[in-house]
């Protein structure tokens, strides 16, 4: 097996992230203990699709979802991938495989007016209720991702701007709007204060109640609290700040190519997700604006 060296390919070579290799890991991992358990313990490098196939009919009968075996699966093609590229395969067993049809994932963004009465509702007294602002306005603001903003340092602001590293480590400078700037600049006058003689060694933007760096699960807990308070919408996660961040600029008129740059994507087809949430606005509007649209009125 060389899932070890494939590992290191994506991290090395790919530039992918801990969490993303984790991922690919556990996916073909899957596979290779299936695979074991049902080949006298034999590597699974010598798998053919018959194999592979009835690990798919496996974990379609463990009640996965399409979607997530399609991920498996294609966690497992790009392992098999791998190998043809370092001559260990001649072909891949997954060369002609075709991913299970999915549904359309409609997410329902917040609108205008929860994002505002959930920000109103949160106070500037003190560090934490200016480091909570923050954190939800940088991220309806920018419509960076959580793991964006959780790794911004002070050296990463620059007047109007934020600079950001994005998936495959990729740089991007966002701007910021000048409002929330002066809100941000209270903030670090309250974060120093708070800090006190460790400033210098604390350069992350925000930090926790003890003065560390902030971490997934906790940025998810404040936005999930402030939202729960204006909104009954099943998911109230950082990253529905980022789809109401694109699905907002896309109502107001901005191109999907500069929303694709805002949010980091690699291609303008993973910035189209945001414009099937908006569809019946646009099928009203469509409706109400075209002259075939429009009812006859009775003269």
């Amino acid at each position: 097996m060389h899932l070890n060296s494939f590992l290191e390919y994506l991290s090395l070579e790919k530039k992918y992230s801990t969490h993303t290799c984790l991922a690919y890991s556990k996916d073909i991992e899957s596979f290779s203990q299936y695979y074991s358990n049902h080949n006298d313990g034999c590597d699974f490098d010598i798998a053919d699709y018959s194999h592979i196939r009835r690990w798919i009919v496996f974990l379609s009968d463990s009640d996965l979802s399409n979607r997530t075996i399609n991920r498996k699966v294609s966690s497992l093609k790009s392992y098999y991938s791998f190998l043809c590229k370092i001559n260990i395969l001649d072909i891949s067993p997954l060369i002609s495989h075709k991913s299970l049809k999915v549904g359309k994932k409609v997410i329902i963004p917040f609108t205008v007016e929860e994002i505002f009465k959930a920000t109103d509702d949160i106070g500037e007294s003190d560090f934490v209720e200016l480091r909570d602002k923050c954190i939800f306005e940088m991220l309806y603001a920018t419509g960076m991702r959580r793991s964006e903003l959780i790794n911004i340092k002070l050296s990463d602001l620059n007047n109007l701007s934020v600079k950001v590293l994005g998936k495959g480590n990729k740089e991007r400078v966002i701007p910021l709007l000048e409002d929330f700037v002066k809100l941000l600049d209270k903030y670090i006058v309250s974060r120093a204060d708070f800090v006190g003689n460790k400033s210098l060694e604390v350069q992350w933007l925000f930090l926790t109640n003890k003065a560390n760096k902030t971490y997934s699960i906790f940025v998810y807990r404040i936005i999930n609290s402030y939202l729960g308070r204006v909104s009954t919408k099943l998911k109230k996660s950082p990253h529905m700040l980022r789809h109401s961040f694109a699905t907002h600029l896309l109502e107001r008129g901005a191109d999907l190519n500069s929303i694709k740059e805002l949010l980091g994507h690699s291609s303008l087809a993973s910035t189209q997700v945001y414009t099937h949430s908006r569809l019946d606005k646009l099928k009203q509007v469509y409706n109400q604006s075209h002259p075939r649209g429009r009812k006859k009125t009775k003269l």
